[in-house]
């Protein structure tokens, strides 16, 4: 008997404990949101670690090159006619000739310090591409967020409707019943629940697609459902209306981590060009060697040196190029400056219009608007008003509370955008 009965016990379990996981709730407010977003989002990590890959070429720029040691002319076997020479070892050595020598390259020019210079600078701007990165991947990350308070607050207010509706469906159905009520009012109600349910399919499916990707923003387990707080649906303005965007247009584009980037390649490509100026001053190569038996010498110790004499090649194309692209980096940078001045204008301005448009509606008009529709509900179970008037009614509420939370979501993406182009987080 326990043979037979544990295996549904097991299977029991396992089915138990798959239902727990795929209603792994998680409640998040924005800014938990976002922390574990900076936290567990791999491409911010993995983009993270350019910033250690540049210091490491700062490092490998600080090194000098290593010497060269090389032995030569070791003979084998006895030729004929070989002078015999002092033995090394033994008995062993008086015929055997060999040559030793030690090369050190040394750069000249500074040439080694201007390479550290331009390492780090480029390690400047892998800290600021990382930073474009990650302002970049905030934007899309706190629109999604929006995106998904938007969706789940719509999705409350239809469920809530469906429920008043189905009420009234289900008392309707018993009325038609007993004919208390005629077939086609019933058919009215029944149409609305039937276009609720069709609204909350719709909404449903758009959530899927939102909890996708903001689990793998987050990432988190693929079983997990995150419920977003709508506490903090509305963003915090005060640090945008204290913002005299006018008179500070040209220092907020220095914020932005293009701008700065645009900056630093100007100042990498000057490096570049006094890099390839020291170019065209030959590196020397010190000598030390020995020579045992090749010469009048039995034992013959030297110094010498090799440079390249700069008849022909003097770097000169590399330094034209090099100096091209400063020239095209400073085009960039101002380039770069002025559409950034002229995003933040556009987005400061198409914030303070969806901003005029929420503090005309009134922040109270969403409390009058609930108070309204449970006044016209009670209405009409009073029989005070007829079903026609009741459901246009319900019509208008959810028109207006769609414009409601419409604004609401576009004064968040505007205020985003706004923070994207100012590359400041204002609050």
């Amino acid at each position: 008997m326990k043979q037979f009965i544990l295996p549904f016990v097991f299977l029991f379990s396992v089915l138990a404990t798959a239902q727990n996981a795929v209603n792994d709730t998680i409640l998040l407010s924005r800014k938990n949101a976002e922390t574990l977003f900076l936290q567990n989002n791999l491409s911010l990590i993995a983009e993270r670690l350019n910033i250690d890959i540049a210091q490491a070429q700062i490092i490998q720029a600080k090194l000098w090159p290593n010497p060269t040691f090389s032995i030569n002319e070791f003979n084998l076997w006895r030729n004929t006619g070989s002078e015999e020479l002092p033995a090394i070892w033994g008995n062993y050595g008086r015929f055997q000739e060999f040559g030793a020598s030690l090369e050190q390259l040394v750069y000249t020019a500074g040439k080694r310090k201007k390479m550290i210079a331009i390492e780090k600078v480029g390690a400047d701007m892998a800290l600021e591409y990382y930073k474009n990165f990650l302002r970049n991947l905030k934007m899309e990350f706190r629109n999604n967020l929006t995106a998904m308070q938007y969706n789940q607050a719509k999705k409350t207010v239809y469920q809530k409707q469906l429920q008043s509706v189905q009420n009234l469906t289900k008392a309707y159905a018993i009325q038609v019943k007993e004919g208390n009520i005629s077939q086609g009012d019933y058919i009215r109600l029944k149409a609305s629940e039937l276009e609720f349910l069709n609204e909350i399919n719709a909404i449903t499916i758009e959530n899927n697609s939102l909890q996708s990707e903001m689990k793998k923003l987050l990432h988190l387990s693929p079983l997990s459902y995150i419920k977003l707080s709508q506490d903090d649906a509305i963003p915090d303005m005060n640090a945008v209306n204290d913002l005299n965007i006018l008179n500070s247009l040209a220092d907020d584009a220095n914020y932005r981590p293009d701008v700065k980037l645009a900056k630093l390649n100007e100042k990498y490509n000057q490096n570049q060009y006094v890099y390839q100026k020291a170019l065209k001053t030959p590196d020397i190569t010190l000598e030390a060697s020995y020579d045992r038996g090749g010469n009048i010498m039995q034992n013959f110790f030297g110094l010498g040196f090799s440079i390249d004499l700069p008849f022909f090649d003097r770097n000169q194309g590399n330094i034209k190029a090099a100096q091209f692209s400063v020239e095209q980096s400073k085009l960039n940078k101002q380039e770069v400056l002025n559409n950034a001045q002229a995003e933040i204008l556009e987005t400061y301005n198409n914030f303070k219009a969806v901003q005029k448009l929420y503090e005309n509606i009134g922040t109270d008009y969403q409390i009058k608007l609930d108070k309204m529709l449970d006044s016209y509900l009670t209405s009409f179970k009073n029989r005070n008003i007829s079903l026609l008037v009741y459901l246009d009614y319900v019509e208008a509420y959810l028109n207006n509370k769609m414009i409601l939370l419409d604004t609401q979501k576009e004064l968040n993406n505007r205020l985003e955008e706004f923070k994207n182009a100012s590359g400041q987080e204002l609050n």
